[in-house]
């Protein structure tokens, strides 16, 4: 992949995110995660009995905005149904889990970028709640 192409970048992203998720002490269950097979979760991990549906957003410069200004209403819904179809494999109905935004700016060829982590960044869209 081209180093500007967008899917090269998410997937750098996607690689800080999850060491610098590793480093809080969280353990990484899964990358790109698209249960039921069509929304996609960047990353699944726990923490502690808390499992946590991460959504990483990457940006070379905060010029026109922060990249967690990019997780919407559309994305939320996306985001809280592919963690429902997740949930729904658990088939553990008492599962405490939340939702988090790791937001990564930087360019692929400067180095490490810089790395904010947005926990409770949003919650379950209510269309999901039971």
């Amino acid at each position: 992949m081209k180093p500007n192409d967008s899917q090269a970048i998410g997937h750098w992203g996607e690689k800080h995110a999850g060491k610098d998720l590793k480093r809080r002490g969280m353990k990484v269950l899964g990358k790109r995660v698209r249960p039921g097979g069509r929304d996609e979760i960047d990353i699944v991990a726990r923490e502690g009995d808390v499992l946590v549906f991460v959504e990483v957003k990457t940006r070379a410069t905060e010029t026109f905005g922060r990249p967690s200004d990019a997780v919407d209403r559309d994305k939320r819904r996306v985001l809280s149904r592919a963690a429902v179809r997740y949930l729904q494999r658990l088939r553990d109905p008492r599962v405490s889990f939340r939702f988090d935004v790791v937001e990564i700016v930087g360019r692929m060829d400067d180095g490490e970028p810089e790395i904010r982590h947005i926990q409770n960044a949003f919650q379950l869209d209510r269309r999901y709640l039971l």
